[in-house]
């Protein structure tokens, strides 16, 4: 897997970040959901570096331009509930791309292991395309790897790219085992520990909690 950690240069994202994390700020949901929007933002335009690219003519009011402009077929995957204000990000700098939304969440088991469940997908074909994987939190790595699992029983990629905001060494690595390898993974923060229930440490909370309210 391809790491792009953005965290390693500075730039206005650690703004973005340091209010995602902070105790007083993040209890703006707005603010919350329009930090982590914005960030999809600039993760796409990083994104769109790497893409495949061909010329084409553009018709203007004085004569003709030749221009390069991506020629990839996008799909781009919300892993709801959370990842749904990152995909709003995205889309705005992949407008014609086409969506593909999957429910994934967390469930502790009566020996206190984690399993992580999916019980919506909602998809056009991803065959051949180019997929970008939208999860905010990249704790344990379950819930990409589980979506992938997913994915993979009935479409191949040509190319995957996951976006996300924050994550753990430990979710880090297991994604990069069970992805291919040729996988792009466009990140803003990587933080060291988990606590013992799986959260990121010192991370910044439940994303999809601060972004739409506590679950029940």
């Amino acid at each position: 897997m391809y790491i792009h950690n953005l965290a390693a240069s500075n730039s206005v994202l650690q703004k973005y970040i340091a209010e995602l994390r902070s105790v007083s700020i993040q209890k703006d949901a707005w603010r919350f959901r329009h930090n982590i929007k914005r960030i999809g933002v600039i993760l796409g335009y990083e994104l769109s570096k790497s893409l495949r690219y061909s010329e084409n003519d553009v018709q203007t009011p004085f004569g003709t331009k030749r221009m390069l402009l991506p020629d990839e077929q996008m799909v781009i995957c919300a892993i709801l509930r959370a990842g749904l204000p990152l995909h709003d990000g995205v889309l705005s700098c992949f407008d014609t791309a086409e969506n593909t939304f999957i429910s994934a969440y967390r469930k502790r088991q009566e020996n206190g292991s984690i399993t992580t469940i999916t019980e919506y997908l909602a998809t056009p074909d991803l065959t051949d395309k180019t997929l970008i994987l939208c999860d905010p939190m990249i704790a344990t790595g379950g819930t990409l790897e589980t979506v992938y699992d997913v994915i993979r029983r009935s479409f191949t990629p040509k190319a995957i790219h996951i976006i996300g905001v924050l994550g753990s060494k430990e979710g880090i690595d297991r994604i990069t085992k069970c992805f291919p390898k040729n996988t792009h993974l466009w990140i803003t923060a990587i933080d060291e520990e988990l606590s013992p229930e799986k959260y990121i440490i010192p991370g910044m909370g439940d994303a999809g909690d601060l972004s739409f309210g506590v679950k029940q």
